[in-house]
Order: C-alpha cells, then structure tokens, then sequence
C-alpha cells in the first residue's frame, strides 16, 4: 500500500513516515499544496494524508482540486483546526476523513485500515493464490502451511504483487509503489528482491507462482 503525506512540519512528517513504514505501508511526502497536487495527479496512491495549513495551497483547496480531476483516492485530512465549521468544510471539499492534532498514532493507523476497507482497497485480510495465504492485518505469509520470513521490502513487494493477481506489473511501477517516489532508476533492485521473494516463496514448491514477463515485468498467480 502506497501512502501520500501532505504536510509542512518536517517533524510531524518523520513521526507518520517512520510509524507507517514499520506497518509495511510505502510512504512518500510533499511539503506545499502544490507539490502534493502534482503527486496525487502522477502518481497511483492508496490513500493521501494531508494538513490544511499548508503553503502554496491550503488543504481545503488541494482536496478541491484533487477532486475535480477525478481522482477517487481517500483523503484523510491532519489538522490542529478541530472547529466544525472546518470539519465540515474539509469533508464538503471531498475528505473522507478528519483526524484533529495531535492524535495517536494508533488512532491514525485504525483510521488508515478503515478508509482503505472502506474503498475496498482492503476488502479482506486474506489473499490467498493457490496455496499461498497472506494475511495482510498481521502481515503473516504461508505456503502450504509453512510459514515464510519475509523483510518489511519483501513483504510489501509479495502483497503488491497479490493484489494485482494475474496483473503485469512493469519494473517501475513496481519500483515505485514499493519503494516510493524518489527510487533510482538505474538500480536494479526490484530483479534482486524479486530474486529473494522466489527463494522464499517458490523453490520449495513445484508451482511457481512468481512469473517473468520477458521485456516487460513481473505478475504472480496460479
């Protein structure tokens, strides 16, 4: 899952990122209204965190905006503006959600499950692909009821290859849902993690699960 922060506090910014990191969500961030519009318009997020007071453009008017373009993504909105005429006018703007500060960030994380359910997103914790079972609440990974170890970056690249079941996944769009924004380009570090994942996930097994697509990229399923 690919998380957009929209936020001018550098502090607050490393607080959400290093804590949804840790849940094995890939985060990026944006610190003005505009560099965050530009981001939610190129870029394919799950779900977009952002504060009202932001420069350049304030949240009201980004959430507007992002709107208006048609982008369906959930917006949870960050802010210290706590009145009801606020809270109304954020989610009259499009938000999905409104999380006062300072909060918790296990309140943060209940709220970012819920949205993501809500869009459907995460339609179950389970995703199961022939005999492959990953739980995505407690991040537990089996194969044929043997269970797999799995690094945060391997975890998060076998679950975004499970959502897209059958689906081709290209090596940068891989690249960046998993490792975000600012990746580099002329590694080639989604070959090498895709190397461990099928150490992990399909020596053992005669049904190979994880395909390449030969000039093209990577897709998983039976």
């Amino acid at each position: 899952m690919r998380i957009l922060v929209i936020e001018d506090e550098q502090k607050i910014i490393n607080f959400i990122k290093k804590g949804l990191e840790a849940e094995y969500y890939t985060v990026d961030y944006a610190m003005n209204g505009e560099e965050g519009f530009f981001k939610a318009l190129n870029e394919g997020y799950d779900l977009i965190l952002l504060d009202i007071m932001l420069p350049k453009m304030n949240g009201f008017e980004l959430t507007k905006k992002i709107r208006e373009k048609d982008i369906k993504t959930p917006i949870l909105m960050l802010t210290a503006r706590d009145t009801i005429e606020d809270k109304v006018k954020g989610l009259d703007a499009g938000a999905d959600d409104y999380l006062p500060k300072p909060f918790s960030f296990d309140e943060l994380l209940a709220r970012t499950r819920a949205l993501l359910r809500r869009t459907g997103s995460e339609k179950s914790n389970l995703i199961s692909i022939a005999d492959l079972e990953i739980d995505t609440a407690s991040h537990e990974v089996k194969r044929d009821d043997r269970r797999i170890e799995l690094t945060s970056r391997e975890y998060a690249l076998l679950e975004y290859l499970a959502r897209n079941k059958n689906i081709v996944l290209s090596r940068t769009k891989i690249a960046q849902h998993v490792w975000g924004y600012d990746f580099d380009t002329s590694t080639n570090i989604v070959d090498v993690y895709i190397r461990y994942l099928r150490k992990k996930i399909d020596e053992d097994s005669d049904k190979k699960l994880i395909k390449t697509i030969r000039g093209t990229g990577y897709k998983i399923g039976e």
